[in-house]
């Protein structure tokens, strides 16, 4: 089923031609407003080009940023300002952080989905979540304890693949990530096998499921001005979201409460009271459970589909530059000093942080894997008085205010004429190290005091699956002519998965 099913227009000629007369009227109304003699940015489409054109929004927003780096989308409540301009950007993010939030209207949007989480919210209890998160994800406990569950599930990966490279069968990766990067941050968040890769787990199955369903419906309500009437009636894209909704809630509560209750009964057992988050939440005297559920869900959208999709798009770029495969692959054999015949448990046991600090061209083709196909390819705040932005156009109290990543990532005033090329010695200085760009340019993990906490723990991730299996794998497309592209959510997922094809690397290396 696609989301055009939900379109609340029908896109036959006569629609057509009253979207156009309501599109000129609500920019006559717009321009009436403005009395004054502030310049605002240029008006280049409505809610309903955005809407007709759902299904590509990143293209058609990036077309429009081709023409204007920072424009507006006129809605019929709310107005739009998207920029790709990095002064902009650094200005609403870090420069006056403090009139730009997420505000009642994306607050509305998203809590049904993220309840009080860290993505939903504004002032004290974002403060207190951030602090939380930071305060957890950096720890070295838990540095080292997501390090092996990392390692352990990358294992896994690997004779997945092998089992499908053995039998001659292509396998869906992104599927495959998605279950792996699951496996992990539930481990990692509450310190329980969930096993979805081996399909020993319904209910985790069910729940990955519904948390990506719930993802696409959530960011439809931001183009789909009917979406509240729906959710009254429970019908079309809201009905979905909803029945999502009770499955995702269902399973993380009984996940909080099978937790609450080991660590309840641990007593002083040092072993069962795990490095993982939640154990340390409820010995701090976290026991609320929506609070515990908000939080994890958070953390869930933070740790599952960012880390997931940014390797599926990994792999799909380094199997359409193969001999970027192979330097990757033989940095790794060279960082871990490994013999051709090494085991793929040799390999993942000898990913220590010393041997990942090593490894700057992958790090550099994972970056820049980031700033083509960025996790979270759209991020928006809520302007909450007017103001004037260093290019000199001013926005409006009450204007949604956003940066797209996916547009950034291939503006050539940023990135120069090459912008759209994958290239990863983009990022590596005279020496081969990895040479920082302003996070205000490569944006995907946001910037200012909103920046990712998790970043460390994502590239941990990620350069550790791909490690084992471009170490261990030579992976191509099965269909090698295949475009991919990607469906509109809030996570960048490439539509209909990912089919590669695996051989072992080595003739005489043991699975």
């Amino acid at each position: 089923m696609s989301i055009m099913d939900f379109l609340p227009i029908s896109l036959s000629p006569i629609a057509i031609s009253l979207a156009v007369i309501l599109a000129v009227l609500m920019i006559r109304v717009h321009l009436g407003t403005e009395k004054n003699k502030k310049r605002y940015h240029p008006v280049v489409a409505t809610f309903l080009s955005a809407l007709v054109n759902f299904s590509r929004l990143h293209d058609y927003m990036t077309e429009l940023a081709f023409k204007n780096k920072t424009y507006r989308v006129l809605n019929l409540f709310q107005n739009y300002v998207f920029t790709t301009d990095p002064a902009n950007v650094e200005y609403f993010l870090k420069t006056n952080f403090s009139n730009y939030g997420r505000g009642l209207y994306l607050y509305t949007i998203m809590s049904d989905c993220l309840g009080d989480g860290i993505f939903a919210v504004d002032g004290a209890k974002w403060v207190h979540q951030r602090k939380v998160a930071s305060n957890e994800l950096l720890t070295k406990s838990v540095r080292d304890f997501s390090g092996a569950v990392f390692k352990t599930n990358g294992v896994k990966l690997a004779r997945i693949i092998s089992e499908a490279a053995t039998s001659g069968q292509a396998i869906e990766i992104q599927d495959l990530f998605m279950k792996a990067a699951l496996d992990s941050i539930v481990n990692v968040l509450l310190g329980i096998e969930v096993d979805t890769m081996y399909g020993t787990n319904k209910e985790a199955i069910r729940f990955s499921n519904a948390f990506d369903v719930a993802n696409e419906m959530t960011l439809y309500r931001c183009v789909d001005f009917s979406w509240k009437i729906k959710k009254l009636l429970n019908i079309g894209s809201e009905a979905m979201l909803r029945k999502s909704i009770k499955v995702a809630d269902e399973f993380v509560y009984n996940l909080i409460k099978s937790k609450t209750e080991t660590v309840a009964n641990s007593g002083d057992d040092v072993h069962l009271k795990r490095r993982d988050i939640l154990s340390r939440l409820l010995e701090s005297g976290q026991t609320d459970p929506k609070y515990l559920r908000d939080i994890i869900f958070s953390l869930f959208v933070a740790g599952k589909d960012t880390a997931a999709s940014t390797l599926t798009w990994f792999i799909y770029m380094v199997c359409k530059h193969p001999d970027i495969q192979e330097k990757i692959a033989q940095e790794v054999r060279e960082a871990t000093n490994l013999k051709d015949n090494s085991s793929i448990d040799e390999l993942a046991d000898s990913l220590t942080e010393e041997t990942l600090s090593k490894m700057q061209y992958l790090v550099a083709a994972l970056t820049e894997t980031s700033r083509l196909y960025p996790a979270v390819p759209l991020n928006a705040k809520v302007c909450s008085s007017d103001d004037t932005w260093p290019d000199g156009f001013s926005v409006k109290k009450g204007d949604i205010v956003g940066y797209h990543a996916y547009s950034m990532g291939r503006m050539k005033f940023i990135w120069g004429d090459d912008a759209e090329e994958f290239r990863p010695e983009r990022w590596l200085d005279e020496n081969g190290l990895v040479q920082q760009e302003s996070s205000f340019k490569l944006i995907a993990f946001s910037a200012g005091p909103r920046i990712c906490v998790g970043k460390e723990f994502a590239y941990r991730q990620m350069m550790i699956f791909s490690a084992v299996l471009l170490g261990s794998y030579i992976l191509k497309l099965r269909d090698e002519n295949k475009v991919a592209n990607y469906r509109t959510k809030f996570t960048h997922h490439i539509d209909g998965g990912l089919y590669v094809q695996a051989s072992p690397r080595f003739a005489n290396a043991s699975p």
